[in-house]
């Protein structure tokens, strides 16, 4: 059965299927095997291929999720643009429970992460603009188009995890300007920069996080339960979105590693 696609969604917190029909891929990597096994599926007419970031049964937490080996496997398997829903935690009042966001920028607060393929030799990827541009449009358009007002831009605070913040590092996040925290949104879209790959998340805001919100305390419970009233809603954005991505990519990620002489050689 073939297993080549195109596109990819990498799913966050409850959502850990999305295609119908789809085909389950065993890919083996040189940093072990990813999260789970990756699924494809044609959609429309594009081959898409799935993988839930954090494994079917949940059982990698965030500091634990193999990213370089998610990443890897599927730009082996032929992809080369990736869609990200994760859920977030809304550092603003006004970003509550059931908002989505599509962020502009990030601000990496993880410690430990493999978060790199180039060990050796001078490899020095542009990240001022982390986010395919293109794949931003798309999913603000798609969701546009489900009555979704989706936020166009701001900053996700990456944190390590697998704890919830303070009320004092949330508030401090605010003011670094952070717009929404979650605990996989790096090193995961730097490796896909290194990968020359598309990388275009969306968020889904569950709580506000713990400074935003008085005498509130996040909680897994809260997260998840937000995360599946909002699922079903979440899968349709994303299949429109994989239907509507441009035919070519016309975007700066696919020339990221142009004039770079690379110490591994690419799948």
């Amino acid at each position: 059965m073939d297993s080549t696609a195109e596109i990819a969604v990498i799913g966050g917190s409850g959502l850990y299927a999305l295609l119908d029909n789809a085909v389950e891929h065993q890919v083996d990597t040189p940093y072990g095997p990813p999260s789970d096994p990756i699924t494809v599926a044609e959609v429309g007419d594009r081959r898409v291929a799935f993988l839930p970031r954090h494994g079917k049964t949940h059982q990698h937490p965030p500091h634990r999720i193999p990213y370089r080996a998610n990443l890897w496997a599927l730009r082996s398997l032929g992809v080369r643009r990736i869609l990200a829903p994760c859920a977030v935690g809304g550092l603003r009042p006004d970003l509550g429970p059931g908002t989505f966001v599509v962020p502009d920028q990030l601000i990496d607060r993880t410690s430990g992460r493999e978060q790199t393929y180039y060990d050796r030799g001078a490899v020095h990827v542009s990240f001022a603009d982390p986010y395919c541009p293109a794949g931003r449009r798309t999913l603000l358009d798609a969701a546009a188009g489900r009555g979704v007002p989706a936020v166009d831009g701001g900053t996700v605070v990456v944190v390590e995890g697998p704890r919830f913040s303070t009320r004092a590092e949330s508030r401090w996040f605010t003011t670094i300007g952070g717009t929404v925290v979650n605990m996989t949104g790096h090193p995961e879209a730097v490796l896909a920069r290194e990968l020359a790959l598309c990388y275009s998340p969306i968020a889904l805001v569950t709580d506000l996080d713990a400074g935003v919100d008085g005498g509130h305390a996040v909680t897994q419970d809260e997260v998840f339960r937000v995360f599946a009233e909002n699922t079903n809603l979440l899968r349709a954005i994303l299949l429109d979105a994989l239907a509507a991505l441009p035919a070519e990519r016309d975007c700066p990620c696919g020339s990221a590693l142009d004039g770079i002489s690379l110490p591994v050689p690419l799948p």
